[in-house]
């Protein structure tokens, strides 16, 4: 009796699948004998605990070479929620006709500790020999599609080495006709062009610039799926890839090695030969670039944004002074947007405090870069905040994975003190701008007013305010965070007395503590703030 009281209830789900929807009509057609059958079966191994649930899981009128069937895609949701422990069905090919999707399906079911079972087929995978089963299964296919692989590999290969067009997007300035690449005139004077202004210009960097300012648009064109293509301006990349295409040149490339294509070249082998070595030596210069500062940077290939975007190195010069910064990807690619709080900060003071902070763990002495670097996998800098991903062996010594390192992102701007007297003739700081203040003392009255509102009435929200004001909730939360400002630098502004350039943008989203707020501003605090 405990063990009967003690025994799993197993909930099993029928799937049942028929590829074409004729005979669906009848009173007792395809997926009714699958069904049939299968609940007989689980009724068989009522001892074990197996009970069949309500939800029915047909699809009529489905290939099984495709994973797009809505029952099948319910059937996966219902596995994925943990709503079932067997799946019974008919036949395996009911399930599915392609082993790679069966594949896939097994390691979903593996995923959530679901078995599999075949009525009709010795293949049940609650067994230890349903598994066993499986698994020689799935190598075969395993095998079967590596040597497929190899075949097409192979015969790539075989095909290219006779100069051969293997398909992929068609280069600008030819078109596809009986699987072979043929010149379109009009196109291949416009690769011409670029090859022939790209030595005169000396680099792509102000090719580019040239393209640009005459207006250039790439020819729009249409590929074998019927999408229209080009039509806009040509990018860095774009004219790069044109360049070092060595199709333009009559050859089709493979594995690193060049072989004579049956098509005709757009571009002499000459004008490509010298094309092709002015890049080499760009190239080679930008490496060297590249390996000396990545020499300096500590953090590099180490240090993330909080948004998961690596930070990669970066520089600044003015006159004999070089800075150096990490910058977020998705800013040096041009979308701020995707970038986490903080895109750009100073490499040697970010540098400074991990380094610190790291030392102060270990009780070897870390002396070189190397060492250093060999104590932690990753660096997360947020607003507020430095999180340091340990190493198993500093793990080991600290005690703990993750380290905490409170900051303020230091101001970019050095040290001014808040004029005291407007009064005194003596002073060398200008005050600010009357309009600049103007601008302040407005802000610091919406921001007061706003904040009593949202405090003293339960109803107010900042939707409403959004609504009211005609204005941005960003705008809103910024000029609500004015009333939080020190004491000290609210009067100043009120005064006039902030030095020249301190205006409103200066002043919004600063941290809440008043010491962070004069560091985050580059002001010397008062010694009573």
């Amino acid at each position: 009796m405990k063990d009967v009281a003690a025994r799993r209830t197993l909930r099993c789900a029928i799937y049942t699948r028929v590829s074409t929807d004729q005979g669906l009509e009848q009173d007792f057609n395809s997926l009714d004998a699958q069904r049939e059958a299968s609940e007989a079966y689980i009724k068989s191994q009522a001892h074990e605990g197996w009970r069949l649930i309500r939800d029915r899981y047909d699809d009529g009128g489905y290939s099984g070479g495709s994973m797009e069937r809505p029952a099948l895609q319910k059937l996966q949701a219902e596995v994925e929620a943990r709503r079932i422990e067997v799946i019974v069905v008919y036949k395996v090919d009911r399930l599915t006709r392609s082993l790679a999707d069966f594949a896939k399906l097994v390691e979903l079911f593996d995923k959530h500790e679901v078995s599999f079972v075949s009525v009709t087929q010795s293949f049940n995978t609650t067994t230890s020999m349903g598994r066993l089963t499986l698994n020689v299964l799935l190598s075969f296919a395993q095998f079967e599609r590596e040597v497929t692989g190899e075949r097409i590999r192979d015969k790539i290969a075989a095909s290219k080495k006779r100069g051969m067009w293997m398909g992929g997007i068609v280069p600008l300035g030819y078109r596809v006709s009986d699987r072979a690449l043929h010149i379109v005139e009009d196109h291949a004077e416009i690769v011409w062009s670029l090859f022939r202004r790209y030595l005169e210009a000396g680099s792509v960097v102000r090719l580019k610039q040239q393209l640009d300012a005459e207006g250039f648009r790439l020819p729009a064109r249409i590929d074998g799926a019927g999408r229209s293509t080009g039509g806009g301006k040509i990018s860095r990349g774009h004219i790069y890839k044109i360049l070092s295409n060595p199709i333009y040149a009559g050859l089709i490339a493979h594995k690193g090695q060049a072989h004579p294509g049956q098509h005709q070249p757009i571009v002499p082998h000459d004008l490509w030969d010298r094309v092709q070595q002015s890049l080499r030596d760009h190239l080679g210069a930008k490496r060297m670039m590249r390996t000396r500062q990545s020499s300096e940077a500590l953090l590099t290939g180490k240090l993330f944004d909080d948004r998961g975007n690596r930070m990669s190195p970066s520089w600044a010069k003015k006159g004999s002074k070089r800075w150096r910064y990490y910058v977020s990807q998705a800013a040096l690619q041009g979308d701020r947007s995707k970038a986490g709080s903080i895109f750009r900060v100073p490499a040697a003071h970010v540098e400074a405090l991990v380094a610190d902070a790291v030392a102060r763990l270990s009780s070897n002495r870390v002396a070189s870069q190397t060492d250093f670097r060999n104590l932690i996998d990753r660096v997360t800098i947020g607003r507020a905040e430095i999180q340091v991903q340990l190493s198993e062996a500093a793990e080991a010594e600290a005690g703990t994975r993750t380290l905490t390192l409170p900051w303020t992102p230091p101001s970019p701007y050095r040290k001014r003190e808040i004029i005291q007297s407007l009064t005194n003739g003596k002073t060398s700081v200008r005050p600010m701008r009357a309009n600049a203040r103007a601008i302040l003392i407005d802000a610091f009255r919406d921001a007061h007013r706003w904040l009593d509102e949202l405090v003293s009435d339960p109803v107010q929200t900042l939707e409403a305010l959004v609504s009211r004001e005609s204005k941005t909730e960003r705008s809103i939360r910024m000029t609500l965070s004015l009333a939080f400002l020190a004491p000290d630098i609210v009067k100043a502004a009120v005064e006039g007395r902030l030095p020249r350039g301190f205006g409103l943008k200066r002043l919004v989203d600063l941290p809440m503590a008043w010491p962070d707020q004069w560091r985050a501003l580059g002001l010397k605090a008062p010694t009573h703030a």
